[in-house]
């Protein structure tokens, strides 16, 4: 006999009573097999026709996971009332299909049963989950005539829906209206604004909630993170991780994963470290933040070493930590641990998951795999804008302007419309493929056909594709015609090309305009060096030095990155500090002598220094990716390519230096610097001396 048929004898109560409560035991545990033994009696005692017992059982079915099975019991009543459909509503909302949830709300309708307070609440609920904002008014204008809009609840769940389906405006007119407000009212306010990006507004509303002696929860305090971190407000967040140890909210687990995430991304990285050690609790949620924290803080390896970490603690990755994760591949070109995490990705099921399949297009483009980012994207079951621009910026990097081209016609064959993303991936492409004419008309087409209004980034890209061509004063005349302030990126793109042309006047007009509106841009300094220096104006290029020290300018090191055996290694200039440091000063030594008698010599006007020849070619062999190159060649098997990354652009000595490499070692070596990729093989760059 079954446990729950012996409760039910021994039960002296009615047997309705002794189900409910059976069934009340089941939904607090989660028990779905104990709901359907005693769903089975409910059955056999011939109470299977009874509403009020049809209505517990589809809550408890939905409860303990199973929306099926509510829906299955919901379908077998004879009779529905308002508790029934508000029931199967709410079963289908918690599971995350609103549409359903919605198509029901209408059948309810047609049956003429009209929401009460409670239904209102659910099925405004449904409409937020898909933003169906007209349905969600003509709810309101029912709530409005029943005159249900006085209930705390229902005008807290307005706010909600009108906030989440994007009127804010609307949400605060009914917040506003609001004779009583309490947490919930405010919080669902606050969280209007957090979520729409009004981060200031947001502080603002809790700076007058806490002036009506109103107190949060931990769910304000989360809404209340999220805006500072939109913000960056990192003295805000502090004052609120304050409030909230104060109330004794810290060890909460969702308030910690909060401040992780809020500290990480206003870029107090220590803090969020610290807060996340104190975590007496940490889910998937709590790691997911921290290891993003480092991701986006380019810190990759740190956030593979955490992922280790998680690991070794149990906690099993979800569809948002992978894709961190692949971020954090992508960050610094690993693309060993990218695979890696891709077949973990396969085992666990995740890479249907859009964002997780977008963020594997990303990170194997990002590492120089173009193959296998076509092969994951070719291989999508759906792809939206980001996937496409993925896969854009992918060959854009690579500079294969022509496929771009072409992958933007198939884009807009497959209905998917172009964004402003998607422009700023197909200039780049142009620029760096030399496509001058089909650049020029993508930015047309951007604006006449597509609707797309061009941003500053847009612009610099068209300076970029101009300049870099050799059209510098095309690009400088565009710049004076801009409809709108040229910021200091676009300046950069014509002084990076005034470098390269060796042309002295644009350069310093370009240089002038870059340090009116960022003095301490430490790059501009280095360019205009570069050009009195291939000039041989070494009185120019000692005033600049002087000037920058004055200013406390300081020029940002060169740094390259190499992969190997799943341990990334980081190279700056002149570095000594490598445990291997002695064989890699012997391998350089070794190539130098083997470029030479293959005819290499030395571009010295790349060093910013007046010194002697022999010191200069020195400077040079000591440049970050030289040293990352010939560690590799040192630890990795002969005929494996090669791959490196680099924090500024590839010096044209290097570019020069690593082509004859690639030859004499029969090697392809593949580098990302911080425009694009060269694939360097058989004394040959895929860039065509064009980057």
């Amino acid at each position: 006999m079954h446990m729950a048929e012996l409760m039910v004898q021994q039960n002296t109560r009615p047997p309705i009573v002794a189900y409910v409560d059976l069934l009340k035991g089941c939904s607090r545990r989660k028990a779905l097999a104990e709901a359907k033994q005693v769903h089975g009696l409910i059955i056999q005692s011939g109470l299977d026709s009874d509403t009020f017992l049809g209505n517990i059982l589809v809550d408890v079915y939905s409860k303990c996971g199973s929306v099926l099975d509510a829906r299955e019991v919901f379908n077998t009543m004879p009779e529905h009332n308002v508790f029934s459909w508000t029931a199967i509503i709410s079963a289908y909302v918690d599971h995350g299909q609103g549409e359903e949830a919605v198509k029901l709300f209408h059948q309810m309708q047609r049956t003429g049963i009209a929401p009460d307070k409670v239904a209102c609440v659910v099925v405004l609920k449904a409409f937020a989950t898909i933003a169906a904002l007209e349905e969600g008014k003509q709810l309101h204008s029912h709530i409005k005539k029943n005159g249900f809009e006085s209930d705390m609840i229902v005008a807290s769940a307005l706010i909600d829906m009108y906030a989440k389906c994007g009127s804010v405006e609307d949400a605060r007119e009914v917040f506003m209206k609001m004779n009583e407000r309490d947490v919930l009212s405010w919080t669902a306010m606050i969280a209007g604004y957090a979520r729409q990006g009004l981060g200031k507004e947001a502080l603002a509303l809790y700076e007058q909630m806490k002036e009506e002696d109103v107190q949060p929860d931990n769910v304000t305090y989360i809404v209340l993170l999220n805006a500072c971190a939109s913000i960056a407000a990192l003295e805000q967040g502090k004052q609120l991780h304050h409030n909230i140890i104060k109330s004794g909210l810290e060890s909460h687990m969702i308030v910690g994963s909060a401040l992780v995430d809020m500290y990480a991304k206003c870029g107090s990285i220590e803090h969020a470290r610290q807060v996340f050690n104190r975590m007496i609790q940490r889910d998937v949620v709590s790691w997911s933040a921290m290891i993003a924290g480092y991701a986006q803080e380019g810190l990759g390896e740190e956030a593979l070493a955490l992922y280790v970490q998680m690991k070794q603690e149990n906690i099993e990755p979800n569809n948002v930590t992978y894709v961190v994760l692949l971020n954090a591949c992508a960050s610094i070109a690993a693309l060993e641990q990218g695979k890696q995490l891709h077949h973990n990705i396969i085992k666990s099921g995740f890479e249907s998951d859009l964002n997780v399949g977008n963020a594997l297009v990303d990170m194997y483009a990002k590492c120089g795999s173009i193959e296998h980012a076509c092969q994951v994207f070719n291989n999508m079951h759906e792809r939206n804008v980001v996937s496409w621009n993925a896969m854009i910026a992918g060959y854009a990097h690579q500079g294969l302007g022509k496929e771009v081209l072409t992958l933007l016609e198939q884009m807009q064959r497959e209905g998917t419309k172009p964004n402003e993303a998607t422009y700023v991936g197909v200039l780049k492409a142009c620029s760096h493929s030399g496509l001058v004419d089909e650049g020029r008309h993508a930015f047309d087409s951007m604006c006449k056909d597509h609707g797309v209004v061009p941003t500053v980034d847009h612009y610099a890209c068209m300076v970029d594709l101009l300049s870099r061509a050799g059209f510098l004063a095309d690009a400088e005349d565009f710049i004076n015609k801009m409809p709108i302030q040229p910021d200091a990126v676009v300046w950069m793109a014509l002084l990076g090309a005034a470098r390269n042309h060796g042309h002295v006047e644009i350069g310093r007009r370009a240089f002038d305009c870059v340090v009116k509106l960022q003095p301490e841009n430490d790059s501009a300094y280095v360019l205009l060096s570069n050009i009195y220096a291939a000039a041989g104006s070494w009185d120019k290029v000692a005033k600049i030095r002087k000037k920058m020290k004055a200013l406390g300018v300081k020029k940002a090191p060169g740094c390259s990155w190499i992969e190997v055996d799943n341990h990334v290694h980081a190279f700056v200039v002149g570095d000594v500090t490598h445990p291997q440091s002695k064989e890699i000063q012997a391998e350089l030594e070794r190539l130098v002598g083997l470029m030479k008698e293959a005819g290499y010599m030395p571009d010295l006007s790349f060093v910013l220094r007046d010194v002697e020849d022999e010191e200069k070619e020195n400077v040079l062999c000591g440049h970050s990716e030289r040293l990352a190159i010939a560690f590799g060649l040192i630890s990795t098997p002969p005929e494996t390519p090669i791959r490196i990354k680099k924090n500024l652009r590839i010096c044209g000595d290097c570019h020069n230096a690593t082509k004859i490499i690639s030859k004499i070692v029969k090697r392809e070596i593949i580098a990302r610097d911080i425009n694009r990729f060269h694939h360097f093989k058989d004394g040959f760059c895929s860039c065509g001396d064009y980057w």
